[in-house]
């Protein structure tokens, strides 16, 4: 148990060396390696939920080794019940975008799985490190594998959009590094998060490495005005590269904030609360009436990502109005529990709204809605699936879309009545979009011939789309687990706003 964290970074990124070692002459193998490296690793993962005390919402099964000792660096992890519920979720998603490629990817195979494999790892390390250039190193090297993902086996505009989302996000990572080496100063040599959170800093300081923090995170969540790379990096990316995309990376953007602006800046990150749920309503309400516009079906999902990720800082960063204006610990709790649950849930129901685009496109190789219609006559199984998933994006009550964003709402409610009605908004703004494009794709009269010819989901891609279907009903219907594992760990971080440095 000592080293399981060690175990679920490295098992993936080195399981990815056998998967090369097949080469392109046996694709067959290579997707096989890859399908035992994935499964190995999520059953790894599940052994934290034993072996993670939850009741206590400590950082636990910590490992620690000195790296570069000149600098006070360490090969330090540890996690908490929001780091191990990421981590489940990553192995998870991780199976199914392995086995949503399985005839999809044929060229190059081995080096897109092996791909997929070390981003797996990298983004586990992320979720890992407590060591904070640690997580920064982890943090810029999993752009590596997906910018690979997208330039390789994209789309016609492929390599704009992998330029496009490298510069954002390495860009936004640069503000980052220097706000940690300033923070490395004024610890006397350590980079340990925990001693980062310990240091005095001035409001100046606070509000400088705050929106430092800020830059790199907000590019990943993504937040209005950053977000326009996203959208691209979506449209070209291929299957899996869309779902690990949307279900795990722009999670790490949320993560961060948790693990450095709320426990280093706290007072900045009270003062500029505004700044972020301003931020965050944007993306509910505008990027919403954005998504109603869409003519690609991934441009649509893209677009609702970013306002759904909108809930996540809302719930995130309200909760400093309810700590410290209003001294509402409970509502508190509820809006950044809340923000925990979309981010798990989002994570299900977009990798399943981008499979089922896949499929489609599979099939009929286009993305315009205006292409399809009367889908479900001739594919009814995938209709099924496909208005779940409709339905869950929409925040239906009985799926996991619907916990969190009520969650978040009622925690608003609390803070202000008018944040919360702009928050409400986006269950009417959402129901449009989504079912708009349920409506075209799937009802009516099969108007394109090459519709009429297309043929229903086969057994692996059932598989895929009722594992997800499985989390979304499981959540929604029950989430109580979910929310025990992260309960106590996110009452620390609530405990921890009330705290001043200045």
């Amino acid at each position: 148990m000592n080293h399981l964290l060690s175990l679920l970074i490295w098992l993936p990124v080195l399981g990815a060396v056998p998967v090369l070692l097949c080469g392109s002459n046996r694709p067959s193998a290579a997707r096989w390696v890859a399908l035992l490296v994935s499964v190995a690793t999520f059953a790894a993962s599940l052994a934290l939920l034993p072996g993670y005390d939850a009741a206590t919402g400590t950082m636990q099964l910590a490992e620690n080794v000195s790296w570069i000792p000149s600098l006070g660096i360490h090969y330090a992890l540890a996690v908490d019940g929001i780091s191990v519920a990421l981590i489940v979720l990553t192995s998870f998603v991780t199976i199914l975008v392995i086995v949503g490629a399985w005839e999809v990817i044929q060229v190059k195979t081995h080096q897109y799985m092996a791909a997929m494999l070390v981003l797996e790892g990298l983004m586990i390390g992320v979720f890992c490190a407590t060591d904070a250039l640690l997580f920064y190193v982890f943090f810029e090297a999993m752009l590596i594998p997906m910018f690979i993902i997208i330039g390789v086996w994209g789309g016609p505009r492929r390599v704009y959009a992998t330029l496009k989302f490298f510069i954002y996000t390495f860009f936004g990572s640069i503000f980052m590094l220097v706000g940690l080496i300033y923070l490395h100063h004024k610890t006397g040599g350590s980079f340990a998060l925990a001693d980062m959170a310990q240091v005095k800093l001035s409001m100046t300081e606070q509000s400088w490495l705050f929106f430092a923090f800020l830059i790199a995170f907000a590019v990943k969540v993504p937040m209005v005005p950053v977000h326009t790379w996203l959208p691209d990096a979506h449209v070209e990316a291929p299957t899996g590269g869309s779902v690990v995309l949307a279900a795990i990376m722009l999670k790490i953007g949320g993560y961060g904030f948790l693990r450095f602006s709320l426990p280093i800046v706290p007072d900045a990150s009270e003062a500029y609360a505004w700044l972020i749920i301003v931020l965050s309503l944007l993306a509910v309400v505008y990027i919403g009436y954005v998504a109603l516009v869409q003519g690609d079906m991934k441009k649509l999902v893209a677009y609702s990502s970013i306002a759904h990720m909108g809930f996540v800082t809302l719930g995130i960063f309200i909760a400093f109005l309810l700590v410290r204006e209003t001294g509402n610990t409970e509502a508190a709790r509820l809006g950044m529990q809340g923000a925990m649950v979309q981010m798990i849930s989002h994570g299900f129901i977009s990798g399943a709204m981008f499979t089922c685009i896949g499929v489609l496109y599979d099939r009929l190789h286009t993305r315009q809605i205006k292409d399809y219609g009367g889908v479900i006559n001739v594919m009814p199984w995938f209709g099924l699936f496909y208005v779940l998933f409709a339905m869950a994006n929409s925040g239906l009550p009985g799926t996991s879309g619907f916990v969190g964003e009520f969650m978040v709402i009622l925690a608003a409610f609390s803070a202000n009545p008018w944040i919360a009605l702009f928050a409400a908004f986006t269950l009417i703004i959402g129901a449009a979009y989504t079912l708009w494009m349920v409506k075209r794709v799937l009802w009516g009269d099969i108007t394109n011939p090459h519709v009429a010819e297309m043929k229903d989901i086969n057994g692996r891609e059932i598989f895929v789309l009722s594992s997800f279907a499985a989390a979304v009903l499981l959540f929604g219907i029950w989430p109580q687990p979910l929310v025990h594992l992260m309960d106590a760990s996110v009452a620390r971080i609530v405990e921890q706003l009330a705290l001043t440095k200045v």
